[in-house]
């Protein structure tokens, strides 16, 4: 069988192997273990590509982006065309997503980071609900 390459991002190294840390005090500490990473391996980075694939898959069948290309397709009688300028939209909004994560990601505990975007998705659902309220 073969082993899978080594990546360079990182994720946590299990307590058995990991060393020892100083305590407060500067002497070792044998109970608490210094924090370390150890590289991806490539099957933990497809792991990643295809939940990320499938998510976003899922979320954008049949929503307004959809519509949009399947409307300008059609429109346009320059089907690969659209596709390109589509597929090309897409990458530069996730490629923002995605240094946002990452700067966000340096700033802020992942924990506030999905308390912040849990309160920010129930925000915009309550603006829903109010405007089908309101006619």
């Amino acid at each position: 069988m073969l082993s899978s390459p080594v990546l360079t991002a990182e994720r946590p190294v299990p307590p058995s192997i990991q060393p020892l840390a100083a305590s407060s005090d500067g002497a070792a500490d044998s109970t608490q273990p210094a924090p370390t990473a150890q590289p991806l391996r490539l099957r933990d980075e497809f792991g990643i590509f295809f939940s990320t694939f499938i998510t976003i898959f899922l979320a954008e069948i049949g929503d307004k982006t959809q519509m949009t290309v399947l409307l300008m397709s059609a429109q346009s009688k320059a089907p690969w065309v659209v596709f390109l300028g589509a597929g090309s939209a897409l990458i530069a909004t996730s490629l923002c997503g995605v240094l946002l994560g990452k700067w966000l990601s340096t700033r802020i505990s992942p924990r506030l980071l999905d308390k912040a975007a849990a309160v920010l998705l129930l925000v915009v659902a309550g603006m829903l609900v109010w405007d089908v309220i309101q006619g």
